[in-house]
């Protein structure tokens, strides 16, 4: 089964990601490993996530219409786990925008691919 995790460099998607590695999953990894909090955790999480064989890595931003359109185009996935999201009130009120861009339109194209692709479950 292939997976697609969005966010994987995140607390919670890493986690998930070396949970269904080892148990032989194949899994694609996207994230944006953008600032919003020390990049070097997000690093590390990918560094040992690229250990195992069954993961594949790629840095987008899945506001990026014509990127993850891309991302679909050439892999075939079978289920979609999305975590890609700016959390925390404080800094929603400080960059509404790229709450906006990743949360609602980002997802937005996580769901219009699902549906593209007549990919089930997610």
């Amino acid at each position: 089964m292939k997976v697609l995790i969005t966010g994987a460099a995140g607390f919670i998607g890493f986690h998930l990601s070396q949970f269904l590695l080892k148990k032989k999953f194949k899994v694609f990894g996207i994230d944006t490993l953008n600032n919003y909090y020390d990049v070097s955790f997000k690093n590390e999480r990918l560094r040992i996530l690229k250990n195992y064989n069954n993961f594949k890595f790629y840095r987008l931003d899945i506001s990026k219409k014509s990127k993850i359109d891309n991302f679909f185009n050439k892999n075939k996935i079978d289920v979609i786990i999305n975590l890609a999201a700016y959390a925390g009130v404080q800094y929603s009120l400080k960059n509404p925008d790229i709450y906006f861009k990743t949360n609602e339109i980002g997802f937005y194209n996580i769901l219009e691919n699902a549906k593209r692709k007549k990919i089930m479950k997610y």
